[in-house]
């Protein structure tokens, strides 16, 4: 008989569990879980801050007692406290018991570690303030909601995804709203200045004060009961500061045991497989095959997890179904703006060390003879020398979200500008011109090459 031991579940740990299983329903796998809850969908919760969920607890898409029905041991709200890899046994004991309680032992044939990531918490003087809110899990979501009802006030600490949808959510719902950001541009490891300068402006046409390229030095808390951020530059009060500066692969547990990018996430082969023997590992905790560069990369995106998760019960016994890589497919709605990517940006490049050429095309989605249509920002991102497609970015009112998911399929299947400007796109007046505007903007790219 083979014991699994997985190590985390939120999503990747979820969808490890259900696919090891399915494979191999008579193998004994334990899920150890330090919350009480797991699949929570943590995307939602700044639409749940704004009122646009219809039951929060729809926000899990499955639970223990559905694990548990499919066949594993659950462990819920258990530390695992150490790991031995070349051992195979770990030890756990119940959150609640504390540090000085004793702890069990279990033996494992193969270790699953899908711990997922953990928020950067940088060591500002006063960041323990009780006004300083983090915002992954259930309890940080229903921390945010609850000090949300009736606060009037909020400083967002981060301006990717996370920081800058709860503060539009925060300002939708009357909440006096400053976002701050040590970058000069909201979103600027996601999109290029083309499209960001138009969230940017959203942001300010909706009273959001901008405190941007500006990093946090201190937190203070008040007579009052509110906080003061305190940055390079200025100081913002408020009854609440949200902290959304990133996150970190939450990986001590296998230090110096298997190999590891030198931020923590553990390096997976193509079959999930850590360097270690019988030591697997998926979501935000491991690497992903980034295919713009070719490289192992940390890009911890739910989409990743699950995808990865799956994999694991394909190859836990055999190596059996490659990983395809990732693209970071994302999208983003922000006021009436519609956002989407795929692969690098310009300035992703860069930090990467690559050289890339972009080409930029602005035109309205649909033919101007319809009643009403809207431009669409389009950005190419291209190798000069292979003119391999390698990213693209979409900005509009309209829903253009689908075309990242275009791009996506581009970079993975190897096209070059070219071949991408003669793909066979659809074309009615209801969603879009003779030329789709992915087609028309690598036309542009191929014509400047």
């Amino acid at each position: 008989m083979t014991t699994v031991a997985i190590v985390g579940c939120t999503h990747a740990g979820t969808f490890a569990a259900t696919s090891i299983l399915a494979e191999h329903p008579d193998w004994t796998v334990h899920v150890f879980e330090r919350n009480g809850t797991l699949s929570f969908l943590s995307c939602g919760i700044a639409l749940w801050v704004g009122d646009h969920v219809s039951d929060p607890k729809k926000m899990f898409y499955s639970s223990p007692e559905s694990l548990a029905q499919a066949g594993a041991t659950m462990h819920m709200r258990t530390d695992v406290t150490s790991i031995d890899v070349e051992g195979h046994t770990l030890t756990y004991r119940p959150v609640d018991a504390g540090e000085d309680a004793p702890t069990e032992t279990l033996e494992f044939d193969k270790l699953v570690v899908t711990t997922g990531s953990r928020p950067v918490i940088p060591p500002i003087p006063g960041i323990d303030s009780r006004h300083v809110l983090l915002c992954k899990n259930w309890d940080h979501a229903i921390a945010i909601k609850e000090k949300a009802r009736e606060a009037r006030s909020a400083v967002v600490i981060g301006s990717g995804y996370i920081g800058a949808e709860i503060a539009e959510q925060f300002s939708l719902t009357g909440v006096a709203t400053t976002l701050v950001d040590g970058l000069d541009r909201p979103l600027a490891n996601n999109f290029d200045k083309q499209i960001t300068d138009q969230v940017a402006a959203a942001f300010e046409e909706h009273g959001v004060t901008l405190a941007l390229g500006q990093k946090v030095t201190a937190f203070r808390d008040n007579d009052d009961d509110t906080v003061t951020v305190v940055t390079e530059k200025g100081e913002y009060t408020a009854e609440m500061a949200i902290l959304a500066v990133g996150f970190l692969p939450n990986t001590d547990l296998l230090k110096g045991q298997v190999d590891m990018l030198p931020n923590g996430a553990i390096v997976v082969d193509d079959y999930m497989r850590a360097s270690a023997p019988d030591v697997y590992a998926c979501g935000d905790s491991a690497t992903v095959f980034y295919n713009p560069t070719g490289r192992h990369d940390y890009i911890p995106l739910a989409t990743n997890a699950v995808r990865q998760g799956l994999l694991v019960g394909r190859n836990i016994e055999t190596p059996t179904v490659k990983y395809m890589g990732t693209q970071a497919t994302s999208a983003v709605q922000l006021y009436d703006l519609s956002l989407a990517a795929s692969g690098l940006t310009k300035a992703g490049a860069e930090r990467r060390g690559l050289t890339v050429r972009e080409t930029e095309l602005t035109e309205d989605y649909r033919p101007d003879f319809m009643l009403t249509t809207t431009p669409v920002t389009s950005i190419l991102t291209w190798d000069p020398e292979t003119r391999k497609v390698k990213g693209g970015q979409f900005c509009s009112k309209a829903d253009i979200s689908g075309a990242a998911n275009v791009i996506s399929m581009a970079i993975q299947a190897g096209f070059t500008i070219d071949q991408l400007a003669n793909v066979d796109f659809l074309f009615q007046p209801n969603f879009d011109k003779p030329v789709y505007y992915v087609g028309a903007v690598a036309m542009k790219a191929a014509a400047e090459a």
